[in-house]
């Protein structure tokens, strides 16, 4: 259900949020909806659910338990920035 709200802004946020919400392609009345819906949402009940892809991915890879990936993924940098 949606309802009517009436905001008292300041005028340069306003032109600039319109602006703004011109260049994305999205309503001002919807980018208002997103960021009030982002900050009351209850994040205790949020919960990822875990694709059936990767549950499937999930134990596939057996490391040898001294596998330093830190180390590794340093030497890769190193390289790739020379």
């Amino acid at each position: 259900m949606e309802t009517k709200l009436t905001l008292r802004l300041n005028k340069r946020v306003i032109d600039r949020a319109k602006e703004y919400a011109h260049r994305h392609d999205v309503s001002l009345s919807k980018m208002i909806e997103s960021y009030l819906d982002s900050v009351t949402e209850d994040k205790s009940a949020v919960t990822a659910d875990i694709t059936p892809l990767v549950k499937s991915l999930s134990g596939v890879i057996n490391l040898n338990p001294d596998y330093d990936y830190k180390k590794d993924y340093a030497k890769f940098l190193t390289g790739k920035y020379k």
